[in-house]
């Protein structure tokens, strides 16, 4: 199978190609030129899995049906038995709503699924030629990124991130590492780093120079895998509406994925904060793109989502067909610290600010279907966001011990412009 562009102005590429390209010369993502539905009879089968919570078999099985021809399925086995030695709970929090917990991993972050698949993806085809991993992050991306590539032969990892709109634990994660992880600490916003990694990629000179693969939910390798997750609700009673937590978007497209490929999710609902670009164009038909608000999901504050080309993609820029599938709520920050105290209060559970919109936006999606029960996806650890989930308990969350280490961690992050000169000049190093 091929991998095309989203803009369809570039050549169609293998999947190895993909993989270490990451953006097309058009500027646009790559996509599978087609999804094929899964074989008859395999979500039934995956349901005996979903139910073992039994993340490998699952992912094998999707990543292997997504990937043919390119890897095999014993190959696949191996590195996703690899990667993904961690639990992905189901916990009931109402009697319509249950979290999907993708916080077990070593990040306490759901991005840790999707960049060690992706690490272990690129270890697999790779010749032995050293790699430079560059990546912008809001965030998670980065912790999980630098965590899965530590210490991988023949890899280098960049990872830029706004200086001082990370949160501590989450900088702590990126910059403790040392050996192959530089953590650079851009002095502009998320949107900025995300441009100067773009920039980086469309730099056909330096690529001459160095071997760049981003890693960050713009590859392949890091979106399908995300995929899998969505799986383990087959033969869930709660996956009428499942409510993703949106930042770039790559989780609510490797979702939308799942449901082309036959995962039988009946609707979405795409839970931003204040960084409401994609809710306003479902409500208004109108998309523009705009710089970003720094808010206390930080993960989530990105003004102009690169994943949203592939939405559009998906459905060809046929606005009512998106919107059969899909609706959107946004919420401030005001809301969602108040939401962090009442869930803790009335049901017992911690969210995180990000999970917080989450379950947010499955209430108001449960209100619209009245019969209907949802899955909010619980994307990071509470204790990653202490100071701002703490106060609004009113007790302290205790610090796994994969955080604490990090924060006793020295930091050895850079501080750079936001200027792709800098950045250039620290590539080219």
């Amino acid at each position: 199978m091929k991998w095309v562009s989203t803009r369809g102005a570039s050549p169609p590429i293998s999947f190895v190609d993909a993989l270490f390209a990451g953006t097309a010369p058009d500027g646009g993502l790559y996509m599978p030129e087609r999804l094929d539905p899964l074989p008859p009879g395999t979500v039934e089968r995956l349901a005996g899995a979903a139910r073992a919570r039994d993340i490998v078999t699952i992912g094998t099985t999707i990543g292997a049906h997504l990937l043919k021809d390119e890897i095999t399925e014993p190959a696949m086995h191996a590195l996703v038995k690899d990667a993904l030695g961690f639990p992905v709970p189901l916990v009931q929090v109402t009697d319509r709503s249950w979290a999907l917990e993708l916080f077990h991993g070593p990040t306490l972050a759901f991005k840790d699924v999707g960049a060690r698949v992706q690490a272990r993806l690129l270890h697999h085809f790779t010749d032995g030629t050293p790699l430079t991993i560059l990546v912008a992050t809001s965030g998670d991306t980065g912790s999980a990124v630098a965590q899965a590539f530590h210490r991988v032969p023949d890899a280098r990892v960049v990872v830029l991130y706004p200086e001082g709109k990370v949160s501590d634990v989450q900088e702590a994660q990126m910059a403790s590492l040392g050996d192959n992880i530089t953590a650079l600490a851009v002095q502009g916003t998320f949107d900025d780093c995300q441009a100067l990694v773009k920039r980086a990629f469309a730099d056909d000179d330096l690529r001459r120079h160095v071997w760049l693969t981003p890693a960050n939910s713009i590859n392949l390798g890091r979106l399908l895998p995300q995929a899998f997750y969505y799986f383990t609700l087959a033969g869930s009673p709660a996956c009428d509406v499942v409510s993703v937590p949106s930042g770039n978007f790559g989780n609510l497209t490797a979702g939308l994925i799942a449901k082309r490929i036959g995962l039988p999710i009946r609707h979405f609902v795409a839970a931003t904060n204040v960084n409401d670009s994609v809710p306003v164009y479902l409500k208004s038909g109108h998309y523009e793109p705009r710089p970003s608000i720094t808010t206390v999901a930080n993960a989530m504050d990105v003004g102009a989502p690169s994943n949203f080309e592939r939405v559009q993609a998906l459905y060809h820029s046929d606005l009512a067909a998106l919107r059969k599938d899909v609706d959107g709520y946004a919420y401030g920050d005001a809301r969602v610290v108040a939401e962090i105290a009442s869930v803790h209060r009335r049901h017992g559970y911690v969210l995180d600010p990000h999970s917080a919109i989450a379950w947010l936006a499955l209430q108001d999606a449960l209100v619209q279907e009245p019969d209907a029960r949802g899955v909010f996806l619980a994307t990071a650890h509470p204790a990653k966001f202490r100071e701002i989930v703490e106060p609004a308990i009113g007790q302290p969350v205790p610090l796994p011990p994969e955080l604490a280490d990090a924060l006793r961690r020295p930091r050895q992050s850079i501080s750079m412009p936001a200027e792709y000169s800098a950045l250039e000049r620290f590539l080219r190093s």
